[in-house]
């Protein structure tokens, strides 16, 4: 679409909207914004709450206990029921709401020419027929036709992937999302929101969710003891029914075993241990959008990560300087002007050395950017590659703004890709002086003269053959060289890149980050697989990830026959290109022993991810750009920037670093497992309790008789949702164990009950449920049943205070992991502690709960069986542990 055109279809000038105009185009076409399609509303996460299956048992309980007259039971349950469903509400909306806080961590503004003034406006106020005014470092608030420019260069990595600048003319489209790292433009807005190729990408990524392993897990867990308790409840109440029993009597009985077989505080100690690892990952600047999200992260068995940006500081650096004769290491990384010039590990002093200080002179003159300090912190303005010139030329006491102010810019060549050259012309008080950045090949055929340490001299061959291998030696390093050149102007009208001065050759690239060795050897250490998928070309792809040790730059061919594939992996990396050669079937059969895709494009990026899950991987994905989106919403956890990150990147994903810091994800990872292995430990402790009340009602119906129920229905919920959900609580919030980081990422499809845990259920429920049962033969209910149901129900809650300690961990004994490294289990042992006396003790308790005080000598035998359940726990853990064990050495 030409200029003209556009202006005539949007009803626009050069001048800009009025005012009025703007407001009801506001109205019109909408906010500038990407509209969430799932919008998370309160409305929906109450109907998530509602949803839970445990919580539609207890509603059955609840309904039972109505229909047999039994109000205070039924009050009870629905208090519970309203419990968990208002706990659960809080903690995933108030995590909704710090999303939501971090979307406006930052409100972008813009100018924009409105009535024919310059005004800033919040980029959401911006439609089209809007005249954007724009300037390097700004972001590009809309889709827009370029209707002035000077030297426009704009970097659209964030859309497509690419690294380097594109050059943009006049009539050309510039598009939401990316930025203007080179010249100036004004520019009329064509579309706005989701109409915009931002929003069009934002709508692709905006689906329905996938439920996560855990999710799944949890869901199976809570059909299956619902099924157990309602055929528990109906296998008892048939029968009693068959043998003439009261029908009220059989209801309550029911009801007894309905609620002894679900674990009421399942859904609820669940939602407050994923609630504090969420305030815990955001207190390591990561923010998890999604509650169970939390749990996948710690499975995780692959990250596949972007380079620029996430493992690199996305900040290009000048690491090498070449003169004729001499090369100088530049020490320091990203944009802080920390560092030094050495030759040879020496310091060198400017002063001393005329080459060295015309070249970085040329370096800050020859530059578009700025560099700026605000809050003790280093902010590039423009280009990375001109910011890394300032950074350079800074470490050196040289700066662009006091150069400017000394020798004012006369003219400016600006750079094209067909040039490969910037060149600007300055006011040396005495003559005028041109300084000239490019290509080597390109600067060096326009010079004749060269800077060695004795002084300016024609330049040779020879000298021209040394740079050029110097030049070779760098690239082939993946550093970014780019060559100096001025030249002092004799009269007015003279070309200004013809027989120039050489200075030498500048090297950069853009630095890994420091954490992200570490990162990715913490998570080698830990089994996980690091994937590299990169826009970037194969040799830079390659060298830092063997800079990082995320690679050796082999791919391990055993077991490889097919030659195309071999071919392909011999460089020790995959491309785009290369990608697209081999089918799903071939693909399939290397994907798990590749770690770098080089010149990868979106949709790649998409099938890497899926061949990962198709081989059974939980695959993580961090990225920042738009183009990350589809894979961030595909990956099992999706990872985005807070910082560098796009709106859409981050409505992608589950997870958002708010540091931009590939190590977070260490700590992520690390509390994502603790979570894991927590939710192990009260789930098994949970069910194994709830079991233990359900074979003791079974054991005393088929013993004694339906009369002599050994606990009530009320006292059962009682147990489950006091004595038993604070114990379990403190389990999910148990501090992260020594060496979680160092076992390898568990099967993804194992159960929550694996062999293991449910070895523990069985054994330990039929542990308690004998014991609490020959308490209640020996506290002689035939004589007085409410005082044995007392002393059994005591028995009960006193194993809260002994019990739980031993669960802290389902493999090592109690005594190594210790009893005071966890703060919420000594509350919740003086917490139960106090909940027993006062529910004996209280008359209102003893009434509603049809208990009997205890004398002190009473309190002897459900203390000492409490106690003698714990010793015996850890004797079945103790040859759980055994038996693994001799598993392990028979398999290796």
């Amino acid at each position: 679409m030409r200029t003209e055109e556009a202006f005539l279809k949007l009803e626009s000038s050069p001048t800009g909207l009025s005012n009025e105009e703007a407001k009801k185009r506001l109205v019109r076409y909408g906010p500038n914004q990407l509209e969430e399609k799932n919008r998370v509303t309160p409305l929906k996460v109450l109907i998530r709450q509602l949803a839970n299956v445990i919580v539609w048992v207890l509603a059955a309980a609840a309904i039972i206990a109505l229909l047999a007259h039994e109000i205070i039971n039924f009050w009870a349950i629905i208090g519970i029921i309203l419990f968990v469903i208002i706990m659960g509400f809080l903690q995933e909306y108030r995590a909704e709401k710090a999303m939501e806080a971090l979307k406006k961590f930052v409100q972008p503004v813009t100018r924009v020419r409105r009535d024919g003034t310059l005004k800033e406006i919040t980029s959401r106020d911006v439609v089209p027929g809007d005249i954007l005014v724009l300037e390097s470092g700004d972001m590009i608030p809309a889709d827009a036709l370029v209707i002035e420019m000077v030297g426009l260069r704009i970097e659209e990595a964030a859309l497509t992937g690419e690294s380097v600048p594109v050059n943009k003319e006049m009539d050309d489209m510039i598009f939401a999302g990316t930025q203007i790292v080179h010249g100036k433009c004004n520019a009329l807005v064509i579309s706005t929101g989701m109409k915009t190729k931002l929003g069009e990408i934002a709508g692709l990524v905006q689906q329905e969710e996938e439920a996560t392993p855990l999710q799944e897990k949890i869901t199976k867990l809570a059909r299956t003891l619902a099924a157990i308790a309602l055929i528990a409840s109906l296998v008892t109440l048939i029968t009693g029914l068959f043998k003439g029993a009261p029908v009220a009597e059989m209801l309550l009985i029911a009801i007894a075993l309905a609620v002894a077989a679900v674990p009421e505080g399942l859904p609820l100690t669940m939602t407050i241990t994923l609630a504090n690892g969420m305030r815990h990952m955001a207190q390591h600047n990561a923010i998890v959008r999604k509650m169970l999200g939390v749990e996948t992260l710690g499975s995780t068995t692959v990250i596949c990560t972007d380079k620029t940006g996430t493992l690199t500081r996305n900040e290009m650096t000048v690491r090498k300087i070449v003169l004729p004769g001499r090369e100088l290491d530049v020490t320091g990384m990203g944009y802080g002007p920390i560092g030094e010039l050495l030759i040879d590990g020496t310091p060198v002093e400017i002063e001393n050395n005329k080459g060295l200080e015309m070249l970085l002179r040329a370096a800050a003159l020859c530059n578009n950017a700025a560099l700026e300090e605000s809050n003790n912190e280093w902010k590039g303005i423009g280009d990375p590659t001109e910011i890394a010139l300032l950074v350079a030329a800074a470490k050196a006491g040289i700066w662009k703004q006091k150069l400017d102010d000394e020798l004012p810019r006369l003219q400016e060549v600006i750079f094209t890709s067909e040039r490969k050259m910037m060149s600007t012309l300055h006011d040396m008080e005495e003559q005028e002086v041109a300084f000239t950045k490019g290509a080597l090949e390109m600067v060096l055929e326009r010079c004749t003269r060269i800077y060695d340490p004795s002084g300016v001299r024609p330049l040779t061959e020879e000298d021209r053959a040394e740079m050029l291998k110097k030049n070779y030696e760098l690239a082939q390093k993946t550093y970014r060289v780019l060559a100096l050149a001025y030249r002092p102007m004799t009269g007015t009208g003279e070309e200004l890149e013809k027989d120039m001065t050489f200075l030498g050759l500048v090297a950069m690239l853009d630095p890994p980050r420091e954490e992200a060795k570490e990162a990715i050897e913490t998570c080698h250490r830990a089994g996980i697989k690091v994937v590299m998928i990169t826009g970037d070309n194969q040799e830079t792809a390659k060298a830092i990830a063997i800079d990082i040790g995320l690679s050796d730059g082999i791919v391990h061919l055993d077991g490889i026959t097919d030659e195309k594939v071999k071919r392909i992996l011999e460089d020790g990396a995959i491309t785009g290109n290369e990608l697209d050669e081999l089918n799903e079937e071939e693909f399939s059969s290397v994907v798990e022993k590749v770690n770098i895709y080089a010149r990868a494009r979106p949709e790649q990026k998409l099938r890497i991810v899926k061949a990962l899950q198709n081989k059974g991987h939980v695959v993580a994905m961090t990225g920042d750009g738009v183009n990350d989106a589809p894979a961030l919403r595909k990956a099992d956890i999706g990872i985005s920037m807070g910082i560098k990150g796009t709106d859409v990147s981050r409505e992608a994903s589950v997870m958002v670093l708010q540091d931009d810091n590939f190590a977070t994800i260490v700590e992520a990872v690390k509390m994502g497992r603790s979570i894991y292995s927590n939710i192990e430990k009260f789930t098994t402790y949970l069910v194994s309790r709830n079991f233990t009340e359900m074979i003791l009602i079974l054991i005393t119906i088929a013993l004694l008789g339906f009369e002599y129920i050994p606990l009530l229905a009320l006292q059962i919920l009682f147990i489950n949702m006091f004595s038993e959900v604070v114990p379990a609580i403190s389990l999910g919030m148990d501090p992260v164990r020594e060496g979680i980081m160092r076992i390898k990422p568990r099967d993804p499809k194992e159960e929550i009950l694996n062999r293991r845990n449910l070895t523990l259920v069985i054994s330990i429920a039929f542990v308690m449920s004998i014991i609490s049962f020959l308490v209640f033969l020996v506290a002689d209910p035939f004589t007085d049943i409410q005082r044995a149901r007392t002393l059994t129900f005591v028995t009960k809650i006193s194993m809260a205070l002994f019990v739980p300690a031993s669960f802290r961990s389902l493999d090592e004994s109690v005594i190594k992991i210790g009893l005071f490294s966890n703060r919420s289990m000594l509350i919740g042992m003086v917490v139960t502690s106090l909940l027993i006396v006062g529910v004996v003790y209280i008359p209102l308790f003893q009434l509603v709960f049809e208990l009997t005080p205890l004398t002190a000598i009473d309190w002897v035998l459900p203390l000492g069986a409490a106690f003698l359940t714990l010793l015996i726990v850890e004797g079945i853990k103790f040859v759980v542990r055994t038996e693994r064990k001799r598993a392990n050495v028979r398999n290796n």
